[in-house]
């Protein structure tokens, strides 16, 4: 664990977040920012930098993507969107892996 990951220092209960699901794996909180009414973020507590290096753990893709999952059942979303920014010039500004969980208004595609 980076020392100075901050979505390291959530996972370890050392920074508060307005958490709405955690388990051994994961954890997902309110976004800070939010881009709608619905914008969780879900992040592994193993420290990885982006999707294509957790791709290359099973484990933690698994656990990623059975966390965002539950999530969504949590949070009783039946429509919701999945994004993942990769690399600062993708909108990637904490090189945690992490997933925006989006919902509660309508989406429009492309995305911007």
């Amino acid at each position: 664990m980076p020392s100075d990951c901050v979505f390291c220092a959530i996972a370890a209960g050392d920074l508060p977040a307005d958490v709405v699901y955690s388990d051994d794996d994961v954890v997902a909180f309110k976004d800070r920012g939010p881009q709608a009414p619905v914008h969780v973020l879900v992040i592994p507590r193993t420290h990885v930098a982006d999707i294509g290096a957790a791709a290359a753990d099973p484990s933690v893709a698994a656990a990623l993507l059975a966390g965002i999952a539950q999530t969504a059942t949590a949070l009783q979303l039946r429509d919701y969107r999945v994004v993942f920014n990769t690399g600062a010039g993708a909108g990637q500004t904490v090189f945690h892996v992490h997933a925006h969980v989006l919902a509660g208004r309508a989406l429009k595609w492309p995305p911007g």
